[in-house]
């Protein structure tokens, strides 16, 4: 469904995204992890036209849309969420989902219809009338995703959206973005909380400097001597050996 061939963002001397190659299957839920800074957010904003890259291409639906604006890349079918949510703080629930229906209807009980239904598929119908402004950090980031999926995507890209979330609120959300999957949308997210990674991922690539460092199932990178190093520095998959053999 994805096709990623050599991307690179290059801000003055620093490329922030290095020759980055990546597949998402239709389908799948598949996770993009790595240490801070290491271009994550960066490779998102390219792929879905936020930013213009420097090199390479991005092949959605067998189609190029590479350096496409972002409202057409979204009506093609792919969308993305933010790290930091910023919902209009004064309209409601419904109103903030029907933002997004919008994109595809300009009828105003259809797109609150839409909006109806997608907050009863991220578990907001009881807060439809509520206030943006009145959410929870958790309800803010089921807004950000509902808002999204309000535009019918077909691949779906969550940048951190379990970031500040507490325990039992990450365990509450992994179903919905497992009911997301089982309703035809195709996942690619952005995730630091591992337990999500590995019960959501099916395929994981690892970014660090920009560049793609290893891929496969989650359990695998988290073995790769080379990322060890990239989250825990220089000599440390040696060290960690030593102490496992000790």
């Amino acid at each position: 469904m994805l096709e990623v061939r050599g991307l690179s963002k290059i801000f003055g001397g620093l490329r922030a995204v290095d020759s980055a190659s990546l597949d998402v299957a239709e389908g799948t839920i598949a996770g993009l992890i790595g240490p801070n800074g290491a271009g994550k957010t960066t490779l998102f904003a390219a792929l879905t036209g936020f930013l213009a890259p420097d090199e390479g291409s991005v092949r959605f639906r067998g189609e190029d849309i590479t350096g496409r604006p972002p409202h057409l890349i979204c009506r093609h079918g792919m969308v993305r969420t933010f790290q930091v949510t910023q919902p209009f703080a004064h309209l409601s629930v419904r109103e903030n989902i029907m933002v997004g229906a919008y994109l595809h209807t300009p009828e105003r009980a259809l797109a609150s219809a839409r909006a109806e239904a997608i907050a009863r598929q991220v578990g907001m119908a009881d807060l439809l009338e509520r206030t943006a402004a009145g959410l929870t950090v958790a309800g803010r980031k089921r807004l950000e995703l509902a808002r999204a999926l309000a535009t019918q995507p077909k691949l779906l890209l969550l940048d951190e959206v379990m970031a500040g979330l507490n325990p039992p609120e990450i365990d509450e959300l992994i179903p919905v973005i497992q009911g997301i999957r089982s309703s035809g949308v195709t996942v690619f997210l952005i995730e630091h909380v591992m337990q999500a990674v590995m019960s959501l991922a099916e395929n994981v690539y690892v970014l660090s400097y920009g560049k793609i460092i290893a891929q496969g199932a989650p359990r695998q990178p988290a073995a790769d001597p080379v990322v060890i190093e990239a989250y825990l520095g220089h000599g440390a998959a040696q060290r960690i050996a030593a102490t496992a053999h000790a």
